[in-house]
């Protein structure tokens, strides 16, 4: 059984949770932890960067609006990392109208948010 565990654990997409608010990320980390995906949490800017350079997830979910960087500014840099313009990003936002400020994000969910809808759009945006 924990062969089966691990295989699928191996072959999990991975997620990249972007968030300033430290209770708001282990609740999306444990979201998708528990629908099967690998999940990680960073709350700056640049140790997103550096995760993301590192591990190379799947997809991202991006909080617009954390304290020490912009979050349209942590977009670009991801997108500059080589193979960052594959990855689906999802921006995590609580005012209205900030998704503008990032035209190819794969979705937007306002908070607070419902978790079916986010893992709806997660799932989406990896072609599940």
């Amino acid at each position: 059984m924990a062969n089966a565990t691990q295989a699928r654990n191996t072959q999990a997409k991975s997620i990249l949770v972007v968030e300033d608010d430290p209770d708001i990320a282990a609740y999306l980390v444990s979201l998708f932890r528990t629908n099967g995906y690998r999940a990680d949490a960073a709350t700056e800017g640049p140790d997103a960067v550096e995760m993301a350079r590192a591990r190379r997830p799947d997809l991202v979910t991006l909080d617009l609006e954390m304290p020490r960087q912009w979050g349209p500014r942590v977009y670009r840099e991801l997108m500059d990392l080589p193979g960052g313009a594959h990855i689906p990003v999802v921006l995590v936002t609580g005012l209205g109208g900030l998704h503008l400020m990032v035209p190819n994000a794969v979705g937007t969910v306002d908070k607070p948010f419902d978790p079916d809808l986010m893992l709806g759009i997660v799932r989406r945006a990896l072609g599940e």
